[in-house]
């Protein structure tokens, strides 16, 4: 699996009209404990869809962007954050130590 870089605010509003789910990781790069979950968590993703975008955004270089996605799927601003996006709600944010491929999972299957 790969990361699609979130560097525009054309991409958020592309997320939020794209059908079906999509998985948002947003990330600080001065942060180890960011770097922890990024990494505990590229572990496990392939056993998430194949065909199911994550995106990764750098809040270092872009926390406008990162602003814009707190305000447009109603989640408060964390680092590091998951976000699940379903049909372009966000339909499970996860932050910290909270964050896990095993929990998207039950969400996709429930």
């Amino acid at each position: 699996m790969n990361w699609t870089s979130l560097e525009s605010a054309n991409q958020i509003d592309a997320i939020k009209a794209q059908p079906g789910y999509s998985l948002i990781f947003k990330h600080s790069t001065r942060c180890s404990i960011s770097m922890m979950a990024k990494r505990r968590f590229e572990l496990d993703w392939d056993k998430l869809p194949a065909d199911m975008p994550l995106y990764f955004l750098d809040l270092i270089k872009h926390r406008d962007i990162s602003s814009q996605i707190a305000q447009d799927f109603q989640v408060h601003h964390e680092s590091p954050q998951m976000l699940l996006i379903k049909d372009g709600e966000c339909i499970l944010d996860q932050s910290h130590g909270e964050i896990s491929v095993e929990e998207a999972l039950e969400v996709l299957v429930a």
